[in-house]
């Protein structure tokens, strides 16, 4: 039998989902847990695929990744650590995976099948009503993307990517830590026209930017663009 670690215990304790279930059903449950490791880029699930699994981040991240036919992809959620992420056919018996997982950093995660996780939802009442307020975070998240994409055009989309990531660095250099490909996929648009974007805000004073790193030049000129409709 595996003990599960005090440390994987305790990082459990602290989420709403888990704080209300007994000391007792919680090592049990936490004993259950297959913990996995990943390299970054390494992918979790495909897109399709039935699973019918929770997964709860221990370190590193989760991005879920959307794709289209023609190449182009769109990260719709960011799983950070002690965030939780599940498959439809955890809920509905072969419902195919919307999205793929992969791993955004080296990461460790811990897995439960349905077949162990479904009967603690069902015995803890409060432990139901937090997985459920964490589903409407999620359905939150996605109805915002939503929104963003049918009403912001790629511009405001890249420049609020900026401030949230960069926001506060001053005159200060930043690296470019994210490819043209990924600054797309957090959007949902194209190399090409995320390329086309950075060097507009560079003409307009808003950005410096070059191979390696870049300066926000302007944080309120970004902001005007960021949410300029």
């Amino acid at each position: 039998m595996n003990k599960p670690s005090s440390n994987f215990l305790e990082q459990l304790a602290k989420d709403p989902v888990f704080a209300s279930i007994p000391t007792s059903e919680l090592a049990e449950l936490a004993r259950l847990a297959r913990p996995h490791t990943y390299s970054k880029g390494e992918w979790i699930v495909h897109h399709g695929d039935i699973w019918a699994y929770f997964l709860w981040v221990e370190r590193g991240k989760v991005i879920a990744l959307k794709e289209s036919g023609e190449g182009r992809s769109l990260i719709t959620t960011t799983i950070m650590p002690q965030e939780s992420f599940w498959g439809l056919a955890f809920f509905q018996e072969g419902m195919p995976m919307p999205v793929a997982l992969v791993a955004d950093a080296d990461s460790q995660i811990r897995l439960w099948s349905r077949e162990q996780f479904l009967p603690f939802l069902l015995k803890n009442g409060k432990m139901s009503w937090e997985f459920s307020r964490q589903m409407v975070s999620r359905m939150q998240q996605a109805s915002e993307i939503v929104e963003s994409l049918a009403f912001h055009p790629v511009p405001g989309r890249l420049a609020n990517l900026l401030l949230d990531r960069y926001s506060g660095s001053g005159e200060s250099p930043v690296a470019r830590d994210l490819t043209l490909d990924q600054m797309a996929a957090r959007i949902g648009s194209t190399r090409e026209m995320v390329c086309r974007a950075l060097y507009k805000f560079a003409d307009d004073g808003a950005i410096k930017i070059n191979r390696t790193e870049f300066i926000i030049s302007d944080e309120n000129l970004l902001e005007n663009i960021a949410h300029r409709d």
